[in-house]
């Protein structure tokens, strides 16, 4: 048989995730000879041998590869045959690289394999209740790297010397701990800690740190456990004094908390679990997952007051394995953080942040290079619809239809922040930051901004950026281009929203794009969030809109929903406001100030919001005043209304004069007075809310309608926080079907502002693709 070498490159995920090890053994197997290594563009193999075997060799790296692989691409070339006969993995090459061409990738943290928690539950093994057990299929990854190649030398583990077991391990390719850089067992690795907190109890020092953790939490108390990402808060479930008291000392009224069951069987009783439902909880990435809760779920009220979902996720570390197993019982988990700040990750600021919340610390020696907190979705037709992306997907680059032909920083926007790196065919959407509010999170997002760059060998030549001037995301941007010499793009923030989606599905446009969210700097001077847009990547019209209506008070009307009812209702009435509405009464003493604000427009900027108008029927039917979290009335709307209730309230649009007789017009005004009427005719506020929810779906369709007739576009992309609501997006996407629309959601970033540094970065990438169309 004539012998054949080849030389072969392997781009993707495949660091970290056991490639070296099955490609030596398929090799191997395969009595084929040569070499496998790591270096900054990924895994480089030369493989020497029979023509029909390499053959059958290429076919399986490319067919059969390791469960927490991602090939994007295989290249091969001829090698020179040298003889030899042996198959060795060699060590890992750190060249010299021309910048852009370090293309290696990083995992994002990965679940407790099933095979690991055998280890950790067997009393003979040397890793019995040891809560750092890990593999290359499992463990730590994205929060513990601090550059590339994907070594342990790169890692936070760099100082825990192997023992000679966990050695012996690490260098046998027979091993399923064949270079796990974070292979490590009580001999060596990572030690548990148990701290008194300062929230007036004290753990008891000495003895098992986990069986104190148990017994605080047993006797009530509120515990930080340090994780993958960050620290987070616990407290029994079913203990409402406990839960109630981390409510406190939190300052968290009444978001709801995430609740962590011990196994698929404890979120069953909890919640109902679907397939899909299951596949989520049950995978690597183990995100927060919103179920419905079941009428007999044994958590306590303050764990999601009011609320018909309940987010549940089952433990992804060997720790969280073992605490709940001693426990038995489930706990809330929930950011370790107060109010607005970041989750914490540093233990020399832990106690500072902290120590007025928990009563002990729960924390180990292994630092934390990156802050990630859990990711959160939702199904939506048995597919995922993310919430907030961040552990187990981050910093998975997603494609970048067309590429980016230079290298692109999208900033994003202000709430939910991400931000996005692009280069090439590839898009690297950060994990969640939070909300750019304080310094705390400004520092996370610039200091996740130089990672990434180094990490993703990404040198930006273009910056993306919101409108609005007074985001901070937008100053950081201002000042990035001027220092580093670099082009800026201005990207309308509901463009993004729709070219987020559009990226996200892999598709260029041009479509009637719908983004309805709180709110978005608008071209015309008011606050936009209702938009109906004829767009593609690089440009967009606005099309259509909800009707702009006064914010009396501007951001006060976003913390004070009936505000915003109060603007409605005085258009909507003409200044004659019913009395006997319940809205009117409980704010009869502020009713006439606020009204006034509105009509004479002192200090109440217009806004075409879908998030307002929201808000206004929440305040109408009485679920929510005030708020205490962002979009907390229109998710309480949500929760009340009626799924059995089908129609709806008669709203037209009104048509303009531009090319697409647009912008046509959808006056909310005629939404909200039909709503009222109903009340003050006695209808149930669960029908009133069901009604409306059913109106807005068709202001969705019937706009749709009028642009498919003087565009003839038939896709629709629909995005925007608002279309987190699965009442509204089923059944928008269900009549835009039944009316032959392709539809387009969001399916790997959310439609929230979480995905608009993504829409960003495609925007950015498409003007620059027209102006250098090479």
């Amino acid at each position: 048989m004539s012998r054949r070498a080849v030389a072969v490159r392997v781009e993707g995920i495949v660091q970290g995730v056991g490639f070296r090890p099955f490609v030596y053994g398929l090799a191997t197997r395969l009595g084929l000879a040569g070499l496998v290594g790591n270096d900054e563009r990924g895994v480089f193999i030369e493989i020497e041998g029979g023509g029909a075997l390499v053959e059958e060799f290429l076919a399986a790296l490319a067919g059969d590869p390791p469960p927490l692989a991602v090939i994007d691409r295989i290249s091969t070339g001829p090698a020179a045959v040298t003889g030899r006969r042996d198959f060795v993995i060699a060590p890992s090459l750190s060249r010299s690289l021309s910048r852009g061409d370090r293309r290696a990738l990083v995992s994002p943290d990965v679940a407790t394999c099933d095979a690991c928690l055998r280890d950790v539950a067997d009393p003979a093994g040397r890793r019995y209740g040891y809560a750092f057990t890990n593999c290359t299929c499992c463990g730590p990854r994205f929060t513990i790297v601090r550059d590339v190649p994907y070594d342990r030398a790169n890692t936070t583990m760099a100082a825990f010397r192997m023992c000679p077991d966990c050695a012996r391990e690490y260098h046998d390719p027979a091993d399923r701990r064949f270079h796990a850089q974070p292979v490590c067992c009580p001999a060596c690795g990572p030690r548990l800690r148990l701290l008194p907190g300062g929230a007036g109890r004290t753990a008891e020092p000495g003895g098992d740190p986990l069986e104190g953790a148990v017994r605080l939490l047993r006797d009530g108390g509120v515990l930080a456990v340090k994780g993958l990402g960050g620290f987070h808060l616990a407290a029994l479930a079913g203990d409402e004094s406990a839960v109630a008291a981390l409510r406190a000392r939190k300052h968290r009224e009444d978001k709801p908390f995430a609740v962590m069951a011990g196994d698929l069987a404890e979120a069953r009783r909890l919640c109902e679990v679907d397939a899909a439902e299951e596949h989520l909880l049950t995978g690597p990435a183990r995100p927060v997952v919103l179920l419905r809760r079941l009428p007999a779920a044994k958590v306590a009220p303050s764990v999601a007051p009011g609320n018909r979902w309940l987010g549940v996720l089952l433990p992804y570390t060997p720790l969280h394995h073992l605490l709940l197993r001693a426990l038995a019982e489930p706990i809330v988990l929930t950011s370790g953080n107060v109010s607005d700040e970041p989750i914490v990750h540093r233990d020399e600021e832990v106690r500072e942040r902290l120590g007025g919340v928990a009563d002990a610390f729960l924390t180990h020696d292994r630092p934390i290079h990156v802050r990630t907190d859990d990711s959160v979705v939702r199904v939506f037709r048995g597919r995922a619809l993310p919430i907030r992306r961040s552990r187990g997907y981050a910093p998975h680059p997603l494609p970048l239809a067309g590429g980016a032909p230079r290298p692109v920083l999208a900033c994003g926007a202000e709430l939910k922040h991400t931000f996005c790196l692009a280069r090439g065919d590839r898009a690297f959407v950060s994990q969640h930051i939070g909300d750019l509010e304080n310094h705390e999170t400004l520092r996370s997002f610039t200091e996740g901004v130089t990672h990434f760059m180094r990490l993703f060998d990404v040198a930006p030549e273009v910056v993306a950026h919101d409108l609005h001037p007074d985001y901070l995301s937008t100053k950081y941007a201002l000042d990035r281009a001027l220092d580093r010499d670099a082009d800026l793009v201005g990207v309308q923030h509901h463009h993004a929203h729709v070219a987020s989606c559009l990226a996200d599905n892999g598709v260029a446009g041009p479509v009637i794009g719908v983004a309805f969210d709180g709110l978005g700097y608008g071209l015309d001077g008011t606050l936009w969030g209702g938009e109906f847009l004829v767009a593609d990547l690089a440009g967009f019209e606005r099309a259509g809109h909800l009707a702009t209506v006064p914010m009396p008070g501007g951001a006060a009307a976003i913390r004070q929903p009936w505000r915003m009812a109060a603007a409605y209702l005085d258009l909507a009435y003409e200044g004659a406001v019913p009395g006997d509405l319940g809205v009117v009464r409980r704010n009869a003493g502020r009713w006439a100030v606020v009204t006034a604000m509105a009509r004479q427009g002192v200090n109440a900027p217009r806004t075409s919001s879908a998030g307002r108008l929201f808000d206004a029927v929440a305040a109408l039917v009485g679920t929510r005043d005030e708020i205490t979290y962002e979009g907390q009335a229109a998710v309480e709307l949500e929760q009340i209304a009626d799924p059995r209730v089908d129609d709806a309230y008669a709203c037209r649009l009104t048509v303009g004069e531009g090319p697409f007789k647009a912008p046509f017009r959808m006056p909310g005004v005629d939404l909200v007075r039909a709503a009222a009427d109903d009340l003050r005719s006695g209808v149930a506020r669960e029908v009133v809310a069901a009604r409306f929810h059913n109106t807005l779906a068709r202001v969705v369709a019937e706009g749709c309608d009028h642009l498919r007739e003087t565009t003839g576009l038939s896709a629709v992309a629909l995005s925007g926080g608002v279309f987190q609501n699965l009442l509204l997006l089923d059944r928008a996407v269900t009549l835009l079907e039944e009316r032959r629309f392709t539809v387009l959601t969001h399916h790997r970033v959310p439609p929230n502002d979480g995905g608009v540094s993504l829409g960003q970065a495609a925007v950015a990438a498409a003007r620059d693709r027209l102006a250098d169309p090479r």
